[in-house]
């Protein structure tokens, strides 16, 4: 089954609406990839995913990638240099974690939500919304 069909309408829904919640108040750009298999060592797929979608691109290079593995059980939360800079080094592990809490109760768009706010928290400290700020990434889930 492909990774989209794992998820109803209105999980699907609500992650996107994370995504936009989360990136309201500020510069930063949040993308989520949800595919079954991971070909490689899990960051450097997350790697190849954040490139692929042009992540490396924004402005402030701000952006903040959650990959998501499903069958193979394995996930990443990497951010591009610009947030690496700022944030404290157990930063995207703390985050993962928790994710990893909430798909073990088989809460994954929950999870997924919840590590995308918490993204957006962090970058919402280190680079606030501005009045010239446009979206720079789509929002909508990455599926493969």
């Amino acid at each position: 089954m492909s990774p989209e069909k794992q998820f109803t309408e209105r999980q699907k829904q609500a992650m996107v609406d994370a995504v936009r919640q989360a990136e309201r108040d500020t510069s930063g750009e949040i993308r989520v990839h949800i595919e079954n298999h991971c070909p490689k060592p899990v960051l450097d797929r997350a790697t190849d995913v954040f490139a692929h979608l042009k992540m490396h691109k924004t402005a402030l290079r701000n952006g903040v990638l959650v990959y998501i593995a499903l069958r193979d059980r394995k996930l990443a939360i990497i951010g591009d240099a610009g947030i690496n800079a700022k944030v404290p080094p157990d930063f995207w592990e703390n985050i993962k974690n928790r994710m990893v809490e909430q798909f073990k109760q088989g809460h994954v768009a929950e999870g997924v939500c919840e590590a995308v706010l918490a993204a957006g928290k962090a970058l919402k400290d280190y680079f606030p919304r501005q009045a010239d700020d446009r979206n720079e990434l789509p929002d909508d889930i990455s599926f493969n």
